[in-house]
């Protein structure tokens, strides 16, 4: 949709600009040689370029979950996009999160040695985040916007050492990575063989 505007503000002062074959010069004794465009015929050329516009976007494929609302409510903001491979249910995945409550911080995974490592599908992440990972690719970057209903719903979380509460139904912001899929990496594969 940002495409569509950007690409619509563009044609629209490129057209408003360009020169038309249906110009009256006004000759004056001050006036420069510049071509004058009517109002209907600026609105004419705007028109067109719109609807050009349209239909060429109309054609156009977007990439898959660019900057999308999932059915559930989950919305995801594409950072960065991978050319890696997508994870299976089950499979183990290595990504690399920060996760906020509002202003509130709930964790950080992005400043540690290690990645965290999930099993894709498994229950062990908050659900919003579950329905997600399995769209991903190894490279991919993303910002989740989680509904309560699907992060840590009406009971919320206690504080604990180092964790902040979490208050009931709170919209949970998740910036994950995803850094590898061990055992389906092309590199460790060419390595070790396949086995």
């Amino acid at each position: 949709m940002r495409s569509t505007c950007l690409f619509l503000s563009l044609a629209t002062t490129a057209v408003a600009f360009a020169p038309s074959t249906h110009h009256q010069t006004i000759h004056t004794p001050t006036s420069l040689s510049a071509h004058q465009v009517t109002r209907s015929q600026a609105l004419r050329d705007i028109t067109t370029a719109f609807t050009a516009a349209v239909a060429t976007t109309a054609f156009t494929t977007l990439p898959a979950y660019a900057d999308e609302t999932l059915p559930s409510g989950v919305a995801i903001k594409v950072v960065k996009s991978g050319n890696g491979p997508e994870p299976g249910i089950g499979e183990l995945a290595a990504i690399r999160f920060q996760s906020f409550a509002g202003e509130n911080k709930i964790d950080d995974i992005f400043d540690t040695p290690e990645p965290y490592y999930t099993r894709v599908g498994s229950g062990g992440l908050i659900k919003g985040v579950e329905e997600v990972l399995p769209k991903m690719r190894v490279g991919d970057r993303w910002v989740l916007t989680i509904p309560g209903e699907l992060a840590f719903g009406p009971k919320g979380r206690p504080a604990s050492a180092g964790k902040p509460r979490i208050p009931s139904n709170a919209v949970i912001t998740f910036d994950v990575e995803m850094v590898g899929l061990p055992g389906k990496e092309p590199e460790l594969i060419e390595l070790i063989g396949d086995v």
